[in-house]
């Protein structure tokens, strides 16, 4: 009787081991294969750093995978002081055309879906499905009827139809995520809220917004990112050069120095900063954002 219990005990530690050297292989190719794909998707930023370091004889001497032997910030420096380009003004333009509409849509679409999360009225369901139907209309179909309803406004080379739209909802992606995570916040906040005489405007400013932090983050990043580097939208409103963004100016930078890698490389990896900086600060609550959203 001993013996069995004996060979009963061996072959569950060895079936414990068998199953913790599984987990510890399965973890370490896990790691492994993670750590390849961010190389690999980091070798173009590589490629566009190696480039902006070197002088354009250096480029046509050497492969663009060498790291430059002797790095100059020259091209840099002509970047930020060619006054055809005018960096710092796009710079500020661009800036201004992210972060304003991205706080007004983010706000806007918080308000727009706490009556479809939170409250009950007539219609609801009904008014939600067509709001999300909206989504299936791609941009390109909207574009043109956009210009011509902007036109007839008197909008066009002006800020107005990038910032006044989204002060009326922030587009109906942004809505339907943050109502799906304002669903999963436990109703008896709110029943406790207006036992103590809250109305639903106080729900909703200081209980329902502070909980969905990670969500309006997780759009904030995106509408940013998304307003950053919009080329589209400033090329067909805007006509003034002193209005242009910055992914407007660096397409006029190619076709002026169509050639010149290094410069047009030291551009790009400049419109990258601010994109790194939003996401660097917002990582936490992006990734947060993204999984509460998605697990509920």
């Amino acid at each position: 009787m001993q013996r069995k219990t004996i060979s009963h005990k061996d072959g569950y530690e060895q079936s414990a081991k068998k199953s913790l050297l599984w987990i510890q292989v399965t973890n370490t190719t896990l790691m492994i294969a993670l750590i390849g794909g961010a190389l690999l998707f980091l070798l173009p930023l590589y490629v566009m750093l190696s480039l902006s370091l070197k002088t354009n004889l250096e480029i046509g001497n050497s492969s663009m995978w060498a790291w430059p032997v002797h790095p100059t910030w020259e091209n840099y420096r002509t970047v930020l002081t060619d006054p055809d380009l005018n960096f710092v003004r796009k710079f500020f333009n661009t800036l201004f055309l992210a972060a304003v509409p991205t706080i007004a849509s983010v706000v806007t679409a918080a308000l727009v879906a706490f009556p479809f999360a939170r409250l009950r009225f007539r219609g609801r369901d009904r008014f939600f499905i067509i709001l999300l139907s909206t989504m299936m209309l791609p941009g390109v179909v909207t574009m043109i009827p956009g210009y011509v309803m902007f036109a007839k406004l008197g909008w066009i080379n002006s800020y107005k139809p990038f910032v006044i739209p989204a002060f009326f909802g922030g587009g109906a992606f942004s809505i339907f995520l943050i109502r799906q995570f304002m669903m999963a916040i436990p109703r008896e906040m709110d029943e406790a809220a207006k036992i103590d005489g809250a109305s639903n405007a106080v729900i909703f400013w200081r209980l329902i917004l502070p909980n969905c932090a990670p969500v309006l983050a997780t759009l904030g990043v995106l509408g940013f990112v998304g307003g950053f580097k919009d080329f589209m939208g400033p090329l067909l409103m805007l006509n003034d050069p002193d209005l242009m963004t910055l992914e407007v100016g660096l397409r006029s930078l190619q076709q002026a120095h169509k050639t010149d890698f290094g410069l047009l490389m030291a551009g790009s990896m400049i419109v990258l900063i601010p994109i790194f900086v939003i996401f660097a600060f917002g990582q936490k609550y992006f990734a947060r954002g993204i999984t509460l959203t998605g697990g509920k």
